[in-house]
């Protein structure tokens, strides 16, 4: 299982706004500036960010966006459901109804929320805040 290149890079973006928590608002050029992002990509990250309720926003002089709350306090998971939705290995993990000819007869389907929440307490261990500290 790997991360979209979508989700890794609002990671980046989130950990780049956590360097800068309590200080100026920074914005989408700012973050694509230092990052390395492509400015339309930063764009999306910010919008969907501060839609998901990680990032808060400001317009007008001064404005731009910051972290919502501590870099301590948002974690992977958060950063990855907020642009990627619901954390699931396989689409039977998701309510609604899948293309999956197999479905009716799974005995595995009842037994794939193990791993997904496995996968999601693994990834809300991690927070923004340790990915901002310096590797000894």
């Amino acid at each position: 299982m790997k991360l979209s290149s979508f989700a890794d890079y609002a990671v980046v973006l989130m950990s780049a706004a956590a360097r800068h928590c309590g200080a100026a608002r920074m914005n989408a050029t700012t973050l694509s500036a230092e990052t390395g992002i492509p400015l339309p990509t930063a764009q999306k990250l910010v919008s969907r960010l501060s839609a998901a309720g990680l990032l808060e926003s400001s317009r007008g002089t001064g404005g731009g966006v910051r972290l919502s709350r501590p870099p301590a306090a948002i974690t992977l998971a958060d950063v990855v459901e907020a642009v990627e939705g619901p954390i699931a290995m396989t689409a039977c993990s998701e309510m609604g109804t899948h293309d999956c000819n197999l479905e009716q007869d799974c005995r595995i389907r009842p037994h794939m929320n193990v791993a997904n929440n496995a996968i999601r307490e693994a990834l809300a261990s991690v927070t923004i805040a340790s990915l901002t500290r310096e590797m000894a």
